[in-house]
């Protein structure tokens, strides 16, 4: 109990830190040039409450459970040295996997020109086909890079074929299917089948997972783009609730929870049923792993509701209408600072980002630190969100931005160390999880609506503005990172610069 208790209150420190300036940002906001009306105040901040116990379970779920099993299954399943059957094992649980992921029910609602079940059996095959390429780079050691060229290079040839309307849907459902319940499953996945391998790659090669696997649901989106010729993707927001008082207000919240009841155990439950097949097959782990397991997969369950409660009734309607009041102001120009500064925080409550982490901590053993890369992520963010904040204002297609954008993150893979690249393309799955699409996307709507802009090509596009970035930030890292190392390495080795720093007693002693 006493290992529980301390990782409880260490948990909700992190979940404290992370949403707190958040919390203070909206309270500044509204106290000040955005006032918004006390109903949706009330339905913020009880949102941020279930954000933060949501976050606590949540993490230690992860950390308990989901990390362990990703493990163990990808280490049996690539000692087993049957490839087709690793293979198709590996398309099955990206499938099912994506088919339960809630995000991807909303962007079917979003594309009302083609079939709900169409695009979501399209999207699932394309993460499916994806994770079998990303295991296969890793069974036979294949550099990230060039594959990154070579799918982003098919992805732009798509894109310049499909209307317009319909391209900055197709890039977001990029960020839309990795979300906090998949990545954490797929990241340590990629650690068990990097411990099967013993070359000095493995360790580079054990992230990369999630970077492919979000390129599969844009080649799917404009696959179907091409097939079904999208002319109308309009979207109606839906209108901001009206609450009376703090009963109606729980009332609210209530009639939400089992809607999130049902989707988060939907989208658990394969998962859980994909491990018990091995549990029973081949692992064979003992009772006192499974139950500390089943109590992680208990935390998951309970922290993902709490989240994904608090995060869509709560701070849904908050992002919109900040949005909307803040762009309707005579200086307008000032939610792009607003934007950015909303973004430098708003990622580190990104639920999966402490797993990007501190899976990053461990596989290098430090020498990366979190704290560095939580930097470089909120910086990259800031950089994003300030970013489409113009394209709101502005109407300027996603293509200025996304093609400069991920030709530049491209060019540094040339230049640092493999690992940064592919924790950086992780990186980007990661950033664009829950919190992006549930309050920075209604901001730049509510934003969107104010002045009349386009909401399906202005607004809609944030997620993959946000996936974008980072990927640029996290290899920067890595360039400073070989910068010193580089110093390093000269001053060690260098008899002369090592004789400097001796006293001439020292150097007749040697």
């Amino acid at each position: 109990m006493d290992y529980y208790r301390t990782r409880f209150t260490e948990k909700l420190k992190e979940a404290l830190a992370a949403v707190f300036p958040i919390i203070g940002i909206v309270l500044v906001l509204c106290f000040t040039i955005a006032p918004i009306p006390p109903s949706i105040l009330l339905l913020f901040i009880f949102g941020a409450v279930l954000l933060v116990v949501g976050m606590m379970f949540f993490t230690l779920g992860a950390e308990l459970a989901m990390s362990p099993m990703g493990e163990r299954v990808g280490t049996r399943m690539a000692s087993t040295g049957r490839l087709p059957v690793v293979l198709l094992l590996c398309f099955i649980l990206g499938f099912i996997i994506t088919i339960s992921e809630p995000d991807l029910q909303v962007l079917a609602e979003q594309v009302p020109s083609i079939p709900n079940m169409a695009l979501i059996l399209s999207v699932a095959c394309g993460v499916g086909m994806f994770l079998v390429v990303a295991m296969l780079r890793m069974l036979f050691s294949k550099p990230l890079a060039p594959l990154l060229i070579l799918f982003y290079a098919i992805v732009f040839i798509l894109a310049a074929c499909v209307p317009r309307n319909f391209l900055a849907v197709a890039f977001d459902s990029g960020g839309v299917t990795t979300g906090p319940m998949t990545v954490p499953f797929i990241m340590a996945l990629g650690v068990g089948f990097a411990a099967v391998r013993s070359d000095k790659h493995a360790e580079d090669d054990s992230f990369g997972l999630v970077s492919l696997c979000s390129i599969g649901p844009i080649l799917a989106v404009l696959l179907l783009g091409l097939l079904y010729h999208p002319q109308e993707t309009g979207y109606v927001p839906e209108e901001l609730p009206d609450i009376g008082d703090s009963v109606e207000m729980w009332r609210y919240f209530a009639h939400s929870f089992p809607e999130y009841i049902k989707e988060i155990a939907v989208s658990l439950l394969p998962i859980v049923i994909f491990f018990a097949f091995f549990q029973i097959v081949s692992l064979k782990l003992k009772k006192k792993t499974l139950l500390k397991i089943a109590i992680g997969i208990l935390y998951t369950y309970v922290g993902l509701v709490l989240f994904l409660t608090g995060v869509n009734v709560g701070f849904m309607p908050a992002g919109n209408y900040l949005g909307q009041i803040i762009a309707g102001l005579p200086f307008r120009w000032i939610i792009i600072p607003i934007g950015m500064l909303i973004g430098f925080f708003i990622v580190k409550a990104e639920p999966a980002v402490y797993v990007l982490m501190e899976q990053v901590e461990e596989i290098t053993s430090g020498s990366i630190s979190g704290k560095s890369m939580g930097l470089s992520l909120s910086l990259g963010v800031a950089v994003s969100v300030g970013l489409s904040m113009i394209r709101v204002l502005t109407g300027v297609s996603i293509f200025w931005f996304v093609i400069p954008g991920y030709v530049l993150a491209l060019g540094l893979s040339f230049f640092v160390p493999k690992i940064f690249t592919a924790i950086a393309f992780d990186s980007g799955g990661v950033a664009s999880g829950p919190m992006t699409a549930t309050f920075l996307l209604p901001f730049a709507m509510g934003a969107c609506q104010c002045i009349g802009g386009n909401i399906v090509q202005d607004a809609f596009g944030i997620v993959a503005m946000v996936a974008m970035t980072p990927l640029i930030a996290i290899q920067l890292l890595g360039a400073v990172y070989r910068l010193e190392a580089m110093k390093g390495k000269r001053i060690d080795t260098t008899p002369e610069s090592y004789l400097d720093t001796l006293d001439e007693d020292d150097i007749i002693e040697l």
